[in-house]
């Protein structure tokens, strides 16, 4: 027996006329979608076999009816209504036309006249008077349809009745915009249910009498077709549309239907108007549907009704071991994800149906491994299709993309008027937001809220990542004039900062010109400048877990002449995002920063149009460590107000305690404290003001640490550090 590696595309197969049907649709509709087509294409082939109650049977199970359910989902566009009337018209309409004129008739006479005698038999009346009652009876349950698109239980069952007076035909229902008419037909997705497995549904106790005659049960099973097209964004609306829809998977729908599901119709813009002239035209391919047309009219002949399809021993061997594989990945998949594991584990029964489908299409007397592996492709693509259906990009993914790219701030009534999933009550839209907002908050989408006149504006950016060959900085040997922009790597900005008699600035600038009005948004460098507030060694340490350089500055170690010899310097540190602020929305990142500080420094310095002189004389050290990540400073956003919050909560703390609990987890207490108390002994405290702020800073730590160990470990590394400093 051949094995197949099912994940491997290469080694799958599809049914070679299916397959060229398939693709002929894809150039007929202009649409590169291959697997919607597929779908289109199995369906109406199942219905073929259907109508002509073919069954198939293995050697565990009596007949089963052969049928397919499917979900079509694709945008606006993709082609279904044009596909579905080609085959109609073109492909399948010379089957359905012989089977409805000429063996219909037939076969429904040959079985009302066995359901006559058996009635007469029953009864004890007259053969011809039953058949007659028959023929009345099935005249009165209306025009034979080959296809509905809407029912109700009473119609379906009144048309099932007709269905089994024949025993011939199917239920067929072919549902467009299924978001749009979901809710309206639940009651006859409840009874398609029920029907797939044997096409048997048990009856409805109604009230008999003289004007609704309760029908004669008739034993015996109508198989049915299903097929539910419609748009992703109709279908999956965030409402009670796609409640309702997920509930019908997990009542039983996602382990009996075939799944395609696109975003986009896909078209070749590459050919020319001659080329599509051309294969519009191709007489291979027309000859092809002409050809396969007839093929499928032969096939409504009565040799072929009630056709069984079975398989022989090895193939009944690749059906169990793909019902195996099946089953083992199905094992892999959590039981909390009911509707995906359901799908898997009955994978197999649904691909059985379909190869069943293709040996009656190939008027084959059995089920050939061939039918199986190509039945198995389509079923593994359709895995696909219910992974990115269940996989799907949320409501509240899909409004914090549009907020991250839309060009401008948008209201509410914008984004109902754009959106189609933003509907439904306010509160609904209110909890979409706050989705959006924390999905943003950690896929770097940042959403802003601003209020105008009591009215909300929503402005969203999506944060582009750093690159530190391209950061952004403008330079002139002029203060205010005559600055070049340039993106400079971080290699070359240690080199900047050493120029002589330069300046520079972390913005871009237009002409040239160094103020306020002529900034560009747009900057991925903090730049902090520290003027004797605080040792070098101690920023060194306080920072040294970020990417840094520090060059010092031309008062840097002076005395005399109002300078008293402290550290003076400057922190450029690469930020993780460029951030593109207004004026005023700066400022107020940069005070968020400052807060955040474990130091004091200049606080006066928050503007963008601030230069910074270059000294070639200074200092530099630089730092390898992590980008600043400056997301929760950004004014206007949901992690700024939790931020402040915090900041409130720890009012009480200055900024060199608030920076240690702020880093201080289970895992670091001891190292924290120690590194704290070492900044202390560094800032010039005596060992009694650092050993009553260490146990201050001890007990304001959730899970402090004992007594003895701040004695014992963290005094004495501050004790040996603390006589290294005073030593001579």
């Amino acid at each position: 027996m051949r094995q197949l590696n099912y994940f491997n595309p290469d080694e799958r197969k599809y049914h070679p006329k299916a397959e060229k049907l398939a693709q002929f649709l894809c150039n007929h509709c202009e649409n590169e979608s291959p697997m919607f087509f597929r779908m289109i294409v199995s369906y109406h082939l199942s219905k073929i076999a259907s109508e002509m109650r073919a069954t198939v049977k293995t050697h565990k199970q009596a007949n089963l009816p052969i049928n397919m359910y499917t979900v079509n989902l694709a945008p606006s566009g993709a082609g279904k209504t044009k596909a579905m009337n080609f085959m109609e018209e073109q492909v399948t309409n010379l089957f359905a036309e012989r089977f409805k004129e000429e063996l219909l008739p037939e076969v429904t006479e040959i079985n009302m006249a066995k359901l006559a005698v058996q009635r007469a038999n029953r009864n004890g009346t007259d053969d011809d008077a039953e058949l007659s009652q028959l023929r009345a009876e099935f005249g009165l349950a209306g025009e034979w349809m080959t296809s509905f698109d809407s029912a109700t239980p009473a119609a379906l069952k009144q048309f099932r009745q007709k269905l089994l007076l024949a025993n011939a035909g199917a239920l067929n229902f072919e549902i467009d915009e299924i978001g749009d008419n979901l809710t309206g037909n639940a009651e006859a997705y409840s009874k398609f249910l029920e029907l797939y497995d044997k096409g048997k549904i048990k009856g409805s106790l109604v009230k008999n009498t003289r004007d609704n005659v309760r029908m004669s049960e008739i034993k015996g099973g109508t198989p049915c077709n299903l097929i539910m097209f419609g748009t992703g964004s109709s279908l999956l609306d965030a409402s009670k549309t796609e409640e309702e829809f997920f509930k019908m998977l997990e009542k039983g729908y996602a382990r009996r239907c075939f799944f395609a599901y696109t975003n986009d119709v896909v078209r070749d813009l590459d050919m020319s108007v001659e080329d599509i002239y051309d294969r519009n035209v191709e007489k291979s391919a027309n000859a092809f549907i002409d050809d396969f047309s007839e093929e499928l009219l032969e096939l409504a002949d009565s040799i072929n009704f009630n056709k069984t399809l079975g398989m022989d021993k090895n193939e009944e061997y690749l059906l169990l071991e793909y019902q195996m594989h099946c089953m083992d990945r199905a094992n892999t998949i959590s039981q909390y994800n009911f509707i995906e594991r359901a799908e898997m584990e009955h994978r197999y029964f649904k691909t059985l149906k379909l190869a069943a489908v293709y040996a009656f299409i190939d008027s084959s007397s059995k089920i050939t491994a061939d039918h199986l592996y190509y039945a198995i492709t389509i079923a593994e693509e359709s895995g696909a299709g219910i992974g990115h259906l269940l996989n799907r990009e949320m409501p509240y993914v899909k409004l914090a993309r549009y907020l991250g790219e839309a060009k401008r701030p948008v209201t509410q009534v914008e984004l109902h008027e754009y959106l189609p999933f933003y509907r439904g009550a306010k509160q609904h839209k209110e909890e979409m937001l706050d989705y959006a907002i924390s999905h943003g908050y950690q896929n770097n989408i940042i959403i802003k809220k601003q209020f105008h006149d009591g009215i909300m504006f929503l402005h969203g950016e999506s944060l582009q990542e750093t690159n530190l060959d391209e950061l952004t900085v403008s330079y002139s040997d002029h203060m205010a004039y005559n600055y070049f922009n340039d993106a400079i790597k971080w290699e070359n900005l240690e080199k900047l900062t050493q120029m002589k008699d330069m300046h520079w600035v972390a913005h871009h600038v237009n002409d040239g010109h160094r103020c306020e009005d002529k900034i560009i948004p747009g900057t991925n460098l903090l730049v902090l400048d520290i003027d004797g507030e605080v040792p070098l060694s101690s920023v060194q340490q306080l920072l040294k877990e970020y990417k840094s350089i520090i060059y010092t500055t031309k008062r840097h170690g002076i005395t005399g002449n109002g300078c008293n010899g402290e550290d003076r310097f400057r922190v450029i540190i690469p930020m993780k995002y460029t951030l593109k602020l207004d004026g005023n929305d700066y400022k107020e990142f940069m005070q968020g920063v400052y807060q955040w500080l474990p130091f004091h420094l200049d606080e006066s310095t928050g503007q963008r149009s601030r230069k910074w002189a270059c000294y070639d004389k200074g200092d530099i050290y630089t730092n390898d460590g992590e980008l600043f990540d400056p997301v929760e400073f950004i004014p206007k956003t949901s992690k700024n107000e939790k931020r402040k919050e915090k900041l409130l909560d720890q009012s009480s703390l200055n900024n060199l305690e608030r920076w240690f609990i702020n880093n201080t987890g289970q895992g670091n207490r001891s190292n924290q404290l120690i590194k704290y108390a070492l900044l202390l002994v560094d800032s010039g405290k005596t060992m009694v003001k650092i050993e009553q702020a260490v146990n201050s800073l001890n007990d304001k730590l959730q899970d402090s640490l004992p007594d003895e160990e701040i004695t014992n470990t963290i005094m004495l590394s501050a004790r040996r550090a603390f006589n290294k400093s005073v030593s001579p």
